[in-house]
């Protein structure tokens, strides 16, 4: 396959993914979606004389969504096919810690938070991975992994009928930066003066650009080649970043659909279906204000031909023509708005809500009278969420293959601490290339596999040790989960101190045994002297 490289070409293929999001209404569906989820609901709205009530269901839904997608801890597990030597060993040991070294760095916990957010709202979400060579990381070296959240719109796939990211010929990764900025990394990146001069905002190059401010497009483009991933920078005139290759077998971004769609690599989002109810509520509930305002107070009637004007204020004298006692005026009051309007706005949002699977008994919004129905409702409800679940478990996954494959090209040697297998903490010159060198299995523990295991572990190993199955303190510490005891590792190396000492004061006693005297050793006990 060729691959267009040059400026002019890659901006092409940029306009042509922006023409297919515009063909299945992404951005309009993007921007709708945005507004109902942050409260603005009525934006574009021409009714001046009109309350604007805004009763948002579907942000606690998508909160709760969320919530219980992430609500379960990450634990990472490495484990190799086969049989390794101890090297190879300590280097998935030392990789697996330092997956979670890098998952605390990059603060991901809440930036998936953040991807799942843009998921339910806008349909995908996504992670950017690149290697940061001049972070330093406070050990004399540099270079960090670091993540970036993207929005839908600013991924383009190659072949947008595929929803595998993995298996596309090409991605575009778009970014609107400042223009100095771009100038910058153009002259980091070899670009010379002359043209990093030439790189224009996009005010300039499209006249029909909304953009007022010195803000440039940059396109980045990967494509796999010779087993490797290539990747280059431009604008739509000059090239920020030349071709480059990464080293890296997979594309370093990661892609969460929430509700797949046939033939699309854009999801479905979960209020794209569910925004006519909000509106029809939003409606109701301004007409019935706005009912309640005109008739909610008794009208005052009089008769124009005795009195000319009313006047409310106290003691005010009112002029009538002819008799008084024939010009008193009386009041109308009109009838109560029907009670079926509040009935149907909340059938509606009752059953918007039971249609999406978050209930009042999923919400907690029930009155606790029996926990037990309360917990079982729950779990019920989250049910509905297990495609999500299964679907986020894999998307994490990925991102942690894709630090691996960071770590094999971009780390090198460098001196990791880690957790040996038997508890006792090590600290070495570590070769990550050496990744390459074994096809690991990958085994990611989330939710009920980690954080639950982990405290059932601890239960069954305090009733073993207790039933004297375990008789030995420093098995039962070792086989303790990490974190659950503070300084666990220097509690099990005392132990192992004391321990061989008490085995070195044996061997002493031992070897300072008493010996009868050498005129005693033939004497029986009962023998009597001088016999």
């Amino acid at each position: 396959m060729n691959i267009r490289q040059k400026p002019e070409e890659i901006y092409e293929e940029y306009l042509r993914g922006v023409e297919y999001n515009e063909s299945i209404g992404l951005y309009d569906t993007v921007r709708r979606n945005e507004n109902f989820f942050n409260d603005r609901q009525w934006e574009g709205v021409n009714a001046p004389d009109l309350d604007k009530p805004v009763f948002n269901f579907l942000k606690p839904v998508v909160n709760y969504y969320i919530a219980m997608i992430t609500s379960d801890d990450i634990g990472v597990e490495i484990q190799p096919f086969g049989q390794v030597d101890e090297e190879l060993r300590d280097v998935l040991q030392a990789a697996a810690q330092e997956v979670e070294r890098v998952m605390e760095n990059t603060k991901i916990r809440s930036k998936q938070k953040r991807m799942l957010r843009d998921a339910a709202v806008d349909g995908d979400g996504c992670f950017y991975l690149y290697f940061d060579p001049d972070i330093p990381r406070g050990t004399g070296e540099y270079g960090e992994i670091c993540a970036e959240n993207l929005e839908n719109t600013q991924v383009l796939f190659g072949n947008p009928a595929v929803d595998d990211l993995q298996s596309q010929p090409f991605l575009l990764v778009v970014q609107h930066q400042p223009l100095d900025l771009v100038r910058r990394q153009a002259l980091k990146n070899g670009i010379g003066a002359a043209g990093a001069e030439e790189i224009q905002p996009d005010s300039l190059l499209d006249p029909y650009s909304l953009s007022e401010d010195d803000v440039v497009t940059v396109i980045t483009k990967f494509w796999k080649e010779d087993g490797t991933v290539k990747l280059i920078s431009t604008t739509r005139n000059q090239v920020v970043r030349p071709r480059a290759d990464t080293g890296y077998r997979l594309y370093p971004l990661v892609y969460f659909i929430w509700e797949r769609v046939r033939h699309s690599y854009h999801g479905m989002a979960v209020l794209t279906g569910k925004i006519s109810n909000q509106i029809f509520v939003n409606k109701l509930y301004a007409m019935a204000m706005q009912y309640v305002k005109n008739q909610a107070f008794p009208k005052l009637l009089f008769d124009r031909s005795k009195i000319d004007s009313w006047s409310n204020r106290v003691g005010d004298a009112i002029a009538v023509n002819g008799d008084p006692s024939q010009a008193v005026a009386s009041s109308f009051a009109s009838r109560d708005m029907s009670s079926q309007v509040l009935q149907l706005i909340d059938e509606t949002i009752s059953r918007t809500k039971d249609l999406m699977g978050a209930s009042d008994a999923a919400l907690g919004n029930i009155n606790p009278q029996n926990t037990s129905a309360i917990i079982a409702v729950q779990k019920a409800a989250s049910l509905s969420l297990e495609l999500q679940k299964m679907e986020f478990y894999q998307f994490v996954e990925d991102y942690i293959r894709i630090f691996l494959e960071m770590m094999r090209v971009n780390y090198g040697v460098r001196r990791v601490a880690f957790e040996g297998p038997q508890g006792d903490e090590r600290c070495r010159w570590i070769d990550f290339s050496r990744l390459q060198d074994c096809t690991w299995k990958l085994n990611v523990q989330i939710g009920a596999a980690s954080y639950w295991s982990e405290l059932m572990q601890v239960q069954t190993l305090d009733n073993l040790f207790l039933n004297g199955i375990i008789d030995d303190s420093i098995d039962y510490l070792q086989n303790v989960p990490q974190g659950y005891l503070r300084n666990k590792n220097e509690l099990i190396a005392k132990l192992k101190a004391r321990r061989r000492e008490q085995e070195r004061a044996e061997e002493n006693k031992k070897e300072h045994k008493f010996y009868p005297k050498e005129g005693e050793r033939g004497r029986k006990s009962n023998d009597t002297p001088g016999v």
